[in-house]
């Protein structure tokens, strides 16, 4: 096992796809890097540091530099999908998704459906996304829960570095259109990561990071670290919460929240999103058809409120889920008897 950061951990991953199959490649916005040096000793691999070095090793065909076109980015990893590469594709901020939503939505999505099976779209679109950074509300939005509305994607979020290596060789190997969110708070983000090249997490398999049978508290990104201190504080008090860390929001590890809630017959679901169709309120609804005889409590969402992230730092803090807010919501649902 080695120590690396979240970023680390992204570009370490893409390094090893590159070099195992020579169809993968990398196409974005500055991920060659380096200020004019073509990917020399000063380049950085693009704002967060995730293609460092990948030019200077496999060239200028595998490595792309691309005009600041998101709709052209994504356009092209889909030609390129089709044409038998399996690009991996990023867009510098997950907000810009605007721009090239014909591509991802009406295109990647259902290649597979519009030509009966015949032929496959292994693109991979990384994005970064999440408040936390400061970074002002068309740098800081979370976009997974209309991502994961849209049917023919899958839609991957890992909170760990771990999960990054072993979530990206899955996402990158899959012939399907894979979306990959990363949230920038993380990058610098420590962990252990396994050194076996083949390490993969299968989709649709999320990952319990507490135990507990009092409350269930489902989340994922940055807001999990919150979600985990809350269960750290109430163990000791003798409150015990399962962590369920989603890992993929589709497909959605169904299985794992509702045996979890018929043991804790609590649910408390964390999501960045704002909270009309949000994440949050898709589990809540899931849990009360699907596990309504085990609630002992109304499921909670906690959200941010529906409104723009805002930039002041101070107004940041207080727009997202916070311990406080998260502990709150725990208690509620354990104050039902």
């Amino acid at each position: 096992m080695a120590r690396m950061m979240y970023r680390e951990a992204v570009l370490s991953t893409i390094a090893e796809e590159m070099e195992r199959d020579e169809n993968v490649v990398v196409l974005g916005e500055d991920v060659v890097g380096g200020n004019g040096t073509a990917g020399g000793p000063e380049a950085i691999g693009g704002i967060w540091s995730t293609s460092t070095g990948l030019y200077g090793k496999f060239g200028g065909d595998r490595v792309i530099d691309t005009p600041i076109s998101e709709s052209a980015i994504v356009g092209a990893a889909a030609g390129l999908a089709l044409s038998g590469k399996r690009p991996v594709a990023e867009l510098m901020f997950a907000d810009f998704i605007g721009v090239s939503l014909d591509q991802i939505w009406n295109q990647i999505g259902k290649f597979r459906y519009m030509f009966g099976g015949k032929t496959k779209c292994p693109a991979v679109i990384r994005m970064a996304w999440g408040a936390g950074f400061n970074a002002a509300a068309q740098h800081s939005q979370a976009v997974h829960q209309m991502l994961t509305g849209m049917p023919g994607l899958k839609v991957v979020m890992p909170s760990t570095p771990a999960d990054v290596k072993g979530l990206l060789r899955t996402a990158i190997r899959d012939d399907d259109p894979v979306i990959f969110l990363e949230h920038k708070a993380l990058y610098g983000v420590k962990g252990e990561v396994p050194d076996d090249k083949d390490f993969m997490i299968p989709f649709g398999h999320a990952r319990l990071s507490r135990a507990g049978n009092d409350v269930t508290i489902v989340s994922t990104g940055l807001l999990l670290g919150f979600c985990e201190a809350v269960a750290d504080k109430l163990a000791a008090e003798g409150i015990g919460c399962d962590v369920i860390d989603l890992r993929t929001t589709s497909p959605l590890d169904e299985e794992a929240i509702l045996d979890s809630v018929e043991v804790t017959g609590r649910l408390v679901v964390v999501d960045e999103a704002p909270p009309r169709c949000s994440l949050a309120n898709d589990i809540c609804a899931l849990v009360a058809e699907k596990a309504f005889a085990s609630l002992k409590a109304p499921p909670l969402g906690v959200n941010p409120p529906h409104t723009p992230v805002p930039f002041a730092r101070e107004l940041e803090t207080a727009y997202l889920p916070s311990i406080p807010k998260i502990e709150a919501a725990v208690r509620k649902v354990l104050s039902y008897r």
